[in-house]
């Protein structure tokens, strides 16, 4: 944790600065993210965070998982992100990203090329191709 004129300031667990000029906005005041990529961070920090009903409010709705998106039977800890790359054409982007984290103590990395859409100027995450 970072310290800020005497108080105490969470990190964003995106890897921003800070969690309240990061990611809390679009996950606590329902500011729609901006870009493709401040969407994939607050997704990220919303998977960290157990934050299911962003993640299904975030994601296009005809590919939207009916099920649990996060499993709480057999939990993992997201421990980094780090974006590869990102592009962004029009309504269309995609952002590369490796997400790591523990499952049973076992370091475990997930790499996706995720795609993003905008529809009536918010972002959605559609699908992704894993590595």
């Amino acid at each position: 944790m970072a310290k800020k004129a005497g108080n105490t300031v969470a990190a964003c667990p995106c890897g921003g600065s800070s969690f309240q000029e990061c990611c809390a906005p679009y996950l606590e005041g329902g500011v729609p993210a901006p870009t493709a990529l401040a969407l994939m961070r607050s997704r990220y920090s919303a998977f960290v965070l157990g934050n299911e009903g962003y993640l299904r409010e975030t994601w296009l709705a005809k590919n939207r998982p009916s099920g649990t998106i996060i499993e709480k039977k057999d939990p993992v800890k997201w421990v980094g992100l780090k974006i590869i790359r990102h592009q962004e054409l029009g309504d269309r982007a995609t952002v590369e990203f490796i997400a790591s984290y523990k499952r049973n103590g076992r370091m475990m990395k997930l790499h996706e090329n995720s795609l993003f859409i905008r529809e009536n100027g918010h972002w959605y995450y559609v699908d992704g191709t894993f590595f």
